[in-house]
């Protein structure tokens, strides 16, 4: 069996190459032929796996965060060829949602993966005016978007930044109106946020989307209601790292195969967890697009 393996030295405060050694004996005691590619810039991943050959390897094993894995997919949706290659993802991040559930350490996964089966995951379209884009994780609009980045000005703080910042968008209690289409129903009205999630987990530990299955060829989509009282949202918000905001009266939960969001602007997205594309997008599940080694 002869692998490519994709590392990104930079993710988890760095520890992608130690991760690496660490799983080295692994992959040489199973006799396990690779390729190892480490990316250099944002981005590299996308080129990698859209360019690489994949007809030359039985599988593509990546180290690294949701960013890597975001990338990859990308990358491999986008190829003019549409030749696709079993994923593995061995947790390498300082956000792992698509393996949240799993907390397996690095030997352990990479035992699970080299045992080579294989099965078939969702993947997120996103249709801007200019762009389409892929997501393997969540696209967010709203609080949660402006979270992600006014928190780029305390990233001295580290992940508590994040909290920081979610209070100061909370006090400024901002108003954020868009229509909201699902299927033939049409909601105009003001939002905290909107988010479409394929994982059940988003960020640290964030239990966004309980029913989330990322093979049932459903988007879970979380709606929470705007003009809510600073002391609605304090309330509220805390409950999504226990996945009980959905029976929360200003919560709506949505299972769906699609749906559009229109905003007044052009408001910035939440894809994966970076920042890019802008709203009013068309948003799709892809069944069974990629496989994954599970």
């Amino acid at each position: 069996m002869k692998v490519c393996l994709i590392i990104n030295p930079n993710s988890g405060k760095k520890k992608g190459l130690k991760i690496f050694e660490s799983i080295k004996p692994v992959l040489d005691k199973n006799e396990i032929n690779y390729e190892l590619i480490q990316t250099k810039r944002i981005g590299h991943a996308i080129s990698i796996s859209n360019k690489l050959k994949i007809e030359d390897y039985d599988g593509l094993i990546m180290i690294g965060g949701d960013g890597t894995f975001h990338e990859i997919v990308s990358g491999i949706m986008n190829r003019k060829d549409q030749k696709k290659i079993p994923i593995g993802v061995i947790p390498g991040g300082s956000g792992n949602s698509f393996l949240y559930h799993l907390r397996k350490d690095p030997k352990a996964t990479l035992k699970e993966i080299i045992k080579f089966k294989k099965r078939y995951i969702d993947v997120i379209q996103v249709k801007t005016k200019n762009n389409l884009f892929y997501s393997i994780n969540l696209v967010g609009w709203g609080l949660i978007t402006d979270v992600g980045k006014n928190s780029e000005k305390y990233r001295w703080l580290g992940t508590s930044r994040y909290t920081l910042v979610s209070l100061i968008e909370i006090i400024k209690n901002k108003t954020r109106r868009a229509t909201l289409k699902i299927g033939n129903k049409e909601y105009n009205n003001t939002f905290t946020f909107i988010i479409a999630c394929n994982t059940k987990y988003v960020g640290k530990g964030m239990y966004m989307a309980p029913k989330a299955d990322v093979s049932d060829g459903l988007l879970d989509l979380i709606v929470v209601k705007g003009n809510l009282s600073r002391t609605l949202l304090f309330k509220t918000l805390p409950k999504l790292f226990k996945g009980t905001h959905i029976t929360d009266s200003n919560v709506t939960y949505h299972q769906v195969s699609n749906f559009s969001l229109i905003t007044e602007e052009e408001n910035l997205l939440n894809i994966d967890g970076e920042l890019k594309g802008k709203t009013p997008i068309d948003v799709k599940i892809i069944p069974n697009a990629i496989e994954v080694f599970n």
